[in-house]
């Protein structure tokens, strides 16, 4: 595996402990908007880039059977797995395009709040 495909699985297995690592430390805790606002500002850019990533990753499959000797363990014809990936990436790509309208929205909504330090705190 050449250095940038290798690059490639670190940053994915990146995004993974990223989500991971919010999903953590924001478990049963309150988060105020102006805190959210800015986390979301983050997170609607995934809902962004990510359909991008996923064509050019569904593109990249594809090519591959040109590129390489592809097979399947069980004799069943590569063109048909990659087809379905292909479709099931086409897919993710539209939900993640929502994902990221959806996140857009919710920063929108809490845009003019702001909070204050319970007085016994």
């Amino acid at each position: 595996m050449t250095s940038t495909k290798a690059r490639v699985v670190q940053n994915a297995d990146d995004a993974y402990e990223a989500i991971r690592s919010i999903n953590h430390k924001t478990f049963g805790g309150a988060m105020p908007a102006p805190l959210l606002y800015d986390v979301l500002g983050s997170l609607k850019g995934v809902g962004h880039l990510l359909p991008q990533a996923l064509r050019q990753l569904a593109a990249g499959l594809g090519r591959s059977l040109d590129a390489y000797d592809v097979y399947e363990d069980d004799n069943r014809d590569p063109i048909q797995s990659v087809a379905t990936a292909t479709d099931h990436l086409t897919r993710a790509a539209a939900l993640a395009a929502q994902l990221g309208i959806e996140l857009d929205l919710a920063q929108s909504a809490i845009a003019g709040q702001g909070f204050r330090q319970p007085a016994d705190s």
